[in-house]
């Protein structure tokens, strides 16, 4: 007979209240104080992912900016067509493939990534007050391991 959990058990909780919810809860939390700081330089979170991505090593091809994003082509091409319409980005032809278009930051593009950037660096101060390096370590290495979880099931059952 297994032995019996204590009373209070996160188990017996409600999903609302295990880790698991407080997480999505925080990610969600996160998300809005990055997308409210961001709207202040006209992008949300997910143009400004493009904009790193480029700064870091573009230009970049859809497909690849997807894959280092971690989303689909289609909903990256959205964001794409969100940032051409801004003048932040534009799509060249790739020089050995005509079939592919790379995407890459124009003059005013370089400058909203270094707003956001600065933007970027004012929200984690914030977010990371009152924590110490061990423990936001501690805390990438637990979420690294969640992560990898996360995707071995969703592997599993894609």
């Amino acid at each position: 007979m297994p032995a019996a959990r204590p009373t209070g058990h996160e188990l017996d909780a409600p999903p609302w209240s295990r880790v698991e919810g407080t997480l999505l809860s925080t990610a969600r939390a996160v998300r809005r104080a990055y997308d409210a700081a961001f709207a202040t330089a006209g992008v949300n979170l997910s143009e400004a992912s493009v904009l790193a991505h480029l700064q870091d090593g573009g230009p970049l091809t859809q497909t690849e900016l997807a894959r280092r994003i971690g989303t689909g082509r289609a909903r990256i091409g959205a964001w794409i067509d969100g940032l051409v319409e801004k003048g932040a980005v534009v799509r060249q032809p790739d020089p050995q493939d005509r079939r592919v278009w790379n995407v890459a930051l124009t003059a005013a593009g370089r400058a909203l990534w270094a707003e956001t950037a600065r933007l970027d660096r004012s929200i984690r101060r914030v977010l990371r007050d009152g924590t110490t390096d061990e423990d936001r370590a501690r805390l990438d290495a637990l979420l690294t391991v969640i992560n990898r979880n996360a995707d071995a099931l969703t592997a599993r059952d894609g």
